[in-house]
């Protein structure tokens, strides 16, 4: 009796199993590491919850592409700090990131405040994506119309004929 590892089936499949398992391990890696550390924990669940909601939001400004929750940097750690004793204190959510907007700059939000002056930052985005897709289709249309031109006619095709001889 053959064994299972060496069923035609198994090797038939083999490579395909070993390229998904080593992605789903290649994948555990590059999954977002919380930097928070056990002392900055807050004892209140709903306190941790509302703090790590909330540091979710706010840019490291040392790593500037990770939030603080995410980012092992000493300012990011302070921040996370900064967020829980304010939380201890019994600020709310928007008193604190009004806080840390005060003292930081909008540029902490990652997601930023929809206001006048961040109009452009919230509609840059789906404006250059329609300018670029009425771009496409304009050239499709233009290269459809080129390409039906009406056949050529029979001076033209001996003018065409001439021409390539002299070549």
């Amino acid at each position: 009796m053959p064994s299972p590892c060496s069923s035609p089936r198994l090797l038939r499949h083999g490579p395909i199993f070993f390229a998904a398992f080593l992605s789903f391990f290649v994948s555990l890696g590059t999954l977002p590491a919380k930097a928070v550390e056990p002392d900055e924990v807050l004892q209140d669940q709903a306190l941790e919850a509302r703090a790590r909601h909330i540091s979710e939001g706010l840019r490291c400004l040392v790593c500037q592409n990770q939030s603080i929750e995410d980012s092992a940097a000493p300012l990011a750690k302070d921040l996370r700090l900064l967020v829980r004793e304010r939380l201890k204190a019994g600020d709310t959510d928007q008193q604190i990131e009004d806080f840390v907007v005060a003292r930081y700059g909008e540029f902490v939000l990652l997601k930023p405040r929809f206001e006048p002056h961040t109009l452009i930052l919230w509609f840059a985005t789906p404006v250059v994506f329609i300018v670029a897709l009425l771009i496409v289709v304009l050239a499709y249309r233009r290269r459809s119309a080129a390409a039906q031109l009406p056949p050529l006619s029979k001076a033209e095709e001996r003018r065409l004929k001439r021409l390539l001889e002299d070549r």
